[in-house]
């Protein structure tokens, strides 16, 4: 009972940040949620790993600060112990017989990550992408970046090979995509969405992904075009978010190897 209880502080915690992250923008309003939620995280003393993050939260603290505490919240609830794995690489020896002009032709396909979790994953989403052909990446949120030891590590040099920006608000992000003429799709397990498979593609497009546990928020859902999904057939209705963008990098390259 004592451990659910504890799990509940950390879901409250998690809760009353998220809430805070969401409002950061109206200035006058974030400083006094700061400061109550500064005031309930140092009262959980049960929780002494909790407790110490009230320490770091002060009213002039920067996005990129505040999210040093929320990202081990949200690690704690989701009981998440991000590790590295060795990955085992094979790049086409130049005797390959496949042409090294095909491996250049870039897809006209922007991916953009919300708040990504895991250095791991940000790293596996770079090398699919490069596999594919994307155009480029925007790292939103606190995604972790490039320089990360993690990503270096699993995006295996292809960090290098392909085009990124950060910009701090998705939905930012987003509009700047949609002014400039970029058709913007989510990629989410939304009930009765279209499967990504039998979507018809229009270039240049976007395919917006969100955070590991939590998803996209329905705000970005409604900012995008549209939405589409990977229908799934067993007990799970997810998969892990570079699994879920690889699938879908596949099945949009073919429309636009048809297309082109």
């Amino acid at each position: 009972m004592a451990n659910v209880t504890l799990h509940t502080l950390w879901k409250e915690a998690l809760q009353r940040l998220r809430t805070l992250d969401a409002s950061w923008q109206d200035a006058p309003h974030r400083t006094e949620q700061l400061v109550a939620c500064r005031d309930w995280i140092a009262t959980q003393t049960t929780l002494p790993r909790l407790a110490n993050l009230s320490k770091l939260l002060t009213p002039e603290m920067t996005r990129q600060q505040f999210w040093s505490v929320l990202v081990p919240v949200e690690r704690e609830v989701a009981q998440t112990k991000i590790t590295d794995i060795d990955i085992l690489d094979s790049d086409l020896p130049e005797s390959s017989n496949t042409p090294r002009s095909s491996l250049a032709l870039q897809m006209p396909l922007t991916v953009v990550l919300d708040s990504i979790r895991s250095a791991f994953n940000v790293g596996g989403i770079f090398r699919s992408a490069e596999c594919f052909g994307i155009d480029r990446l925007i790292l939103c949120g606190y995604t972790p970046l490039p320089d990360h030891p993690q990503v270096k590590k699993a995006a295996l040099g292809t960090d290098q090979r392909i085009c990124w920006s950060y910009e701090d608000d998705i939905l930012s992000a987003i509009k700047q995509l949609k002014t400039s003429g970029v058709t913007c799709t989510a990629l989410e397990t939304v009930a009765n969405a279209p499967s990504v498979a039998e979507t018809p593609w229009t270039f240049p497009a976007a395919l917006v992904l969100g955070n590991e546990r939590f998803g996209l928020n329905p705000e970005v859902i409604s900012a995008c075009d549209g939405v589409v999904r990977i229908p799934l057939f067993g007990l799970k209705n997810s998969l892990n978010v570079v699994s879920a963008f690889t699938i879908a990098a596949y099945e949009i390259r073919k429309c636009a190897t048809v297309n082109g």
